[in-house]
């Protein structure tokens, strides 16, 4: 009786260690998402906008063209695991021509870098960019045009990338339909990557784009945060800490489409955590190969000013391969959990999450 009560006491001891410390981070185990997901809350919400009032709301004779709408806001959807740690949140940032499906359930079904990060203890906070996906666009330019209103040369520029111009800025080959040796990209399910390109409106939205405002809403919001941007997005986190980078806590661009000039005022980024992740194959393609010389050249104008700022080139750390979408690469949650390993090492945490 002894013998089986004190098992049972040994037994529960492990129990309780082992629920009191982090839990490990498997890029395996996680893929196979072998284990429910269990969560602290979810749902969703807005940040930023602003009202605007028009005659030019509709063009049907039964729809009344006057009134007030909203613009420029921001949608956010969040997940909150049981236990953070004291990690800070993260916040997902897709790029050109896309939305926040980016960061989700990858084309061919695996899982996607917002519940990898969610499992490894970190609240994320998924957006749609001003003007796309769920936050809303404006009718009104359009609609004045239509109706002589405003000359056409007013029309927005409003664009979407074609699957052949795409291809090639997603570097999964030098030419459609052409692919790199050895590319990640899971082509297999190109069909059904594809539906998740929308239409563009940066064109026709001022500078910086009516986002990064909304990303510091959010990071205040939030009393802290990790942006992690991609292509397109990539510069927003930057402006958004010149804006304000007290509560941005740290930042992670994925393939930025510009870094900062590595002559411009470095002060925002002074003792902020910031990676700058490049994948495979950028020298050959004339779009992307002078933006990787030029991000090294901010990261060691950063570093010099007092940032701990760096650099990864996927292939100088051993993965191969990888496409611009290296959030949906077939290597992706490897890579997710090097960032994830960089973040615990390189963000202090707060204390009171």
């Amino acid at each position: 009786m002894r013998l089986k009560l004190l098992n049972t006491l040994l037994l529960c001891s492990v129990v309780v260690a082992v629920s009191l410390n982090e839990p490990a981070i498997s890029a395996s185990r996680s893929e196979e998402a072998s284990s429910p997901l269990t969560i602290a809350s979810q749902g969703s919400f807005f940040v930023g906008g602003r009202e605007v009032h028009s005659d030019s709301l509709a063009t049907e004779a039964r729809r009344d063209p006057v009134g007030t709408i909203v613009v420029d806001q921001v949608y956010v959807r969040y997940q909150t695991p049981l236990n953070t740690y004291g990690r800070y949140p993260i916040v997902l940032i897709h790029g050109c021509c896309l939305t926040g499906k980016t960061w989700e359930t990858t084309p061919d079904g695996r899982m996607g870098w917002d519940e990898f990060f969610l499992r490894t203890g970190y609240p994320t906070y998924t957006i749609d960019q001003a003007w796309r996906g769920r936050s809303a666009t404006s009718p009104a330019m359009s609609n004045a045009v239509k109706a002589g209103k405003l000359p056409p040369d007013q029309l927005p520029a409003v664009f979407a990338a074609g699957q052949e111009s795409a291809w090639k800025t997603f570097r999964f080959g030098p030419e459609y339909p052409q692919t790199y040796p050895g590319m990640q990209f899971p082509l297999e399910a190109q069909a059904e990557f594809w539906k998740q390109m929308v239409p563009d409106w940066l064109a026709a939205l001022p500078t910086p784009n009516p986002t990064v405002p909304a990303l510091v809403d959010l990071s205040q919001r939030l009393k802290g945060a990790i942006l992690i941007s991609h292509s397109q997005s990539g510069i927003y986190p930057f402006q958004a800490a010149a804006l304000d980078r007290k509560n941005i806590a740290g930042i992670v661009s994925i393939e930025p489409g510009a870094c900062p000039a590595a002559t411009s005022d470095m002060t925002p980024y002074v003792g902020m955590p910031i990676l700058v992740m490049f994948g495979d194959n950028v020298d050959k393609s004339p779009l992307w190969a002078p933006r990787l010389p030029a991000c090294r050249d901010f990261v060691a104008a950063a570093s010099k000013a007092g940032a701990k700022a760096e650099l990864a080139v996927l292939p100088d750390l051993g993965f191969k391969g990888n496409s611009h979408m290296i959030m949906q690469d077939k290597n992706s949650l490897e890579i997710a959990k090097w960032i994830s390993n960089w973040m615990d090492r390189a963000v202090p945490r707060g204390s009171t999450r």
